[in-house]
Order: C-alpha cells, then sequence, then structure tokens
C-alpha cells in the first residue's frame, strides 16, 4: 500500500518530505516483524546485532568499542547489551592478553546456536520477496546507499 494511504495523509511537501515520512515508517515495519522472530529467542533486535558481530569475529573475540563501531543503531549502549547476552550465556567476558587492561568479548556455543536457529527461520527474503523481486531489492540497497552518500 502507498505511504499516503498506509497513515491517511493527502500531502507531502515534496517527494523528499515523502521519502523521509515512507523510510521512518517502513523502518518502523520492519522492526516489528523481527522485533517478534527476536522475542521467539529472548533477543532484542540489539543483542542480535551484537551476536552478528560476535559471530564474524568468532572464533576471535572483539572489544566492546569494535562492537560500537559496527553497530547498526549507534546510539546503543554496547556494554549493557553485552552484559545482558553474558547473563543469558550467548557471550562471555576475558581479559585481553595483550593489555591487561582491555576486555575482550566472545560469542558461546550457545550464541552460536541461538543464531543458527535464527538463521534457518528468519529470512528477510521470505516476508520481502512477497513485494519485490531480488533484483528490485538489489536496486532499493543500491539507491539506499547512494543516499547515504
Amino acid at each position: 500500500m502507498e505511504i499516503d494511504k498506509e497513515i491517511k495523509i493527502s500531502k507531502f511537501e515534496d517527494n523528499y518530505h515523502k521519502l523521509t515520512v515512507n523510510l521512518t515508517y517502513t523502518s518502523g515495519w520492519l522492526t516489528n516483524i523481527s522485533r517478534e522472530k527476536f522475542e521467539e529467542y529472548n533477543l532484542t533486535g540489539q543483542q542480535f546485532n551484537i551476536l552478528r558481530i560476535l559471530r564474524g569475529q568468532y572464533p576471535n573475540a572483539c572489544t566492546v568499542n569494535l562492537l560500537k563501531e559496527r553497530m547498526l543503531d549507534k546510539m546503543s549502549d554496547a556494554s549493557r547489551i553485552v552484559d545482558r547476552l553474558i547473563q543469558k550465556g550467548m557471550v562471555s567476558r576475558c581479559t585481553n592478553k595483550a593489555d591487561r587492561r582491555a576486555v575482550d568479548i566472545r560469542i558461546s556455543e550457545h550464541g552460536l546456536e541461538t543464531l543458527s536457529k535464527l538463521d534457518n527461520a528468519f529470512k528477510p527474503k521470505d516476508f520481502l520477496s512477497a513485494n519485490l523481486t531480488e533484483e528490485e531489492a538489489g536496486q532499493l540497497s543500491d539507491l539506499l546507499d547512494k543516499m547515504r552518500g
């Protein structure tokens, strides 16, 4: 459904305004779909993001600063998110061998298993392919990259 009908607005200032509203609305839509899946695994979107970053580093550990740099939501409190994942047994914290003041974070087997289950249960293609072809998804992604310059 078109954004103006979806949110019941009859007029936008211009297409830039319409795009901004549409991106904000669509971001919320994607967040809600993701949230439902993540909740089945007792995770938040930010925790999922941290686990994915750690899995990409595995078997190496990484610092909280590296997590902060790579997180999708730059306003997130990575330290607090890591603490919650430690409580859930999905990551571990250990002292950095090169710098004893630094702390390393590593994904656990439980974290890897959870991500593996989520990979099978939650594929964006499953809900996006109903309205977008693979080519259109690529074009849209390219346009978003272009927009951010």
